[in-house]
């Protein structure tokens, strides 16, 4: 029976049980790393040089791609909301793909664009970006942004346009509008998308891997740190940043549900 003392049907225990057994399923997938791991193991690996270095490593380089995210995804995710434009649904749709894209595909996608095609030119100007620690916030940055975009978009097109009119015939211009009306309405959702957005950041590999390379103590993040230790077989380095990972996305996705007061729309 219910909180109201009414009788359950049996579409309601269906997906009762569905919630139930989803929920015990995460609870055992996250219990299943603290269980395996050993303290005193766990406690050697947080004394490791490698795991220092990809912990500051990782949290400068996706602070920075998140901020970058975030300059691009304002305007794109504002025009995408208020304006109308041959097109629209084709642009909306080219902004989404790295969402839907295999993250190698991307890294893909992205060591051919500042490889073959601009990588010369690049080279000249001092800004390589393949295999070095450029080419991991570029990564980060190119799967971040469209995030970022669509919760932005989300939260201006919470804003009732006719605030904005009313802010212009009293003065204001439009970038007034937008600093004075829009973002301070805005605002939630957008802290939630840059929140959302760096948590993305922290869990990229694939893109990363393929435009910055998988090496040790130079374009070593979090994730890539887990491969390089899985791969010889060191499992509790692994698990132990694979916990520390785990704590990390639990706290961004707390901070984005308290900001926001719903569930991720994504």
């Amino acid at each position: 029976m219910n909180m109201s003392g009414k009788r359950i049907t049996l579409f309601q225990a269906v997906f009762w049980l569905v919630f139930i057994l989803m929920t015990l399923f995460m609870l055992a997938l996250v219990g299943g790393l603290f269980l395996y791991g050993k303290c005193d193991a766990f406690m050697n690996v947080m004394r490791q040089p490698e795991l220092h270095y990809a912990v500051v490593f990782t949290f400068w380089t996706t602070l920075l791609a998140t901020i970058l995210a975030g300059m691009v995804a304002v305007p794109c995710g504002f025009i995408l909301s208020r304006y109308d434009f041959r097109g629209k649904i084709l642009v909306d749709t080219l902004i989404d793909v790295p969402i839907v894209l295999p993250p190698l595909v991307s890294g893909v996608a992205l060591l051919i664009l500042f490889g073959p095609v601009l990588g010369s030119t690049l080279t000249r100007l001092g800004l390589d970006i393949v295999f070095s620690v450029r080419g991991v916030i570029v990564a980060q940055w190119f799967i971040a942004t469209p995030f970022a975009v669509k919760t932005f978009k989300q939260a201006f097109d919470s804003i009732d346009p006719r605030l904005e009119k009313i802010a212009r015939t009293l003065g204001y211009s439009p970038a007034g509008v937008f600093f004075k009306v829009t973002v301070p309405m805005a605002q939630k959702g957008l802290i939630g998308g840059l929140t959302m957005a760096w948590a993305r950041t922290l869990g990229e590999f694939g893109a990363t891997a393929m435009l910055a390379g998988i090496i040790r103590m130079k374009t070593e993040t979090l994730s890539v740190a887990i491969f390089l230790n899985m791969s010889i077989g060191d499992m509790h380095f692994a698990i132990a940043t694979s916990i520390i990972m785990l704590f990390i996305s639990m706290l961004l996705l707390a901070v984005f549900k308290t900001i926001s007061k719903s569930e991720v729309r994504l």
